[in-house]
């Protein structure tokens, strides 16, 4: 809108990024429900935040009980989903902090959607991949169960579609790989996106 301006802080992301010795990057967790996003944010989240970094984990499950509990699970809902979660990424990367969205984002546009909101070139898109099957055998919450007796109605990867991501920053195999190596991988790779700068020896499982 014409009349909107964004209001100008006297303390500069730049002078924040000083501050925090890090550099706020936002890292999009993708993937089936039951794919071990969150499993893997969380165990990336403590040891960076045991290290002395500004982390913040933005969990899905979370916002759809506040700010986006208007929301249903159509497709439209769903991208509008993606976009609100998009904007509050934005809002604590620019405060300094280190972001780890857990989110489904089952489309390309949903998940350009987020990217396009976060600061150019501080975006990492995971797919945290895990076979449908092996996602159903786990199902955490229950969700495919209810999905299936058609409790759950637009279900992604039972009645609603899931798009692969085709160039995904990271890839994370919870088929193949354990928690602890994914967590590893992400370590190497946050290190050589100089996101953090402190040794990391000691930080490998």
């Amino acid at each position: 809108m014409k009349h909107l301006y964004r209001q100008k802080s006297k303390v500069s992301f730049e002078e924040r990024c000083s501050a925090y010795k890090q550099k706020p990057a936002i890292f999009w967790f993708t993937g089936l429900s039951g794919s071990g996003k969150s499993t893997i944010a969380d165990a990336f989240e403590k040891i960076l935040f045991d290290r002395g970094y500004f982390v913040y984990r933005l969990d899905a499950d979370d916002l759809r009980q506040g700010l986006n509990s208007d929301l249903g699970f159509s497709m439209e809902d769903r991208e509008e989903n993606i976009r609100r979660a998009g904007e509050v990424a934005r809002t604590l990367q620019d405060a300094g902090l280190i972001v780890l969205a857990t989110f489904i984002s089952p489309t390309e546009r949903s998940r350009e959607i987020a990217r396009n909101t976060a600061r150019n070139g501080l975006f990492y898109e995971v797919y945290v991949k895990a076979d449908l099957k092996t996602c159903i055998e786990r199902d955490p919450k229950g969700f495919y169960k209810k999905a299936h007796k058609g409790e759950i109605k637009d279900y992604t990867g039972i009645d609603s579609i899931y798009n692969e991501p085709q160039n995904p920053d990271l890839v994370i195999d919870t088929d193949e790989e354990s928690v602890e190596e994914g967590v590893r991988k992400l370590v190497l790779f946050a290190r050589e996106s100089n996101v953090i700068s402190k040794d990391i020896r000691e930080w490998i499982y």
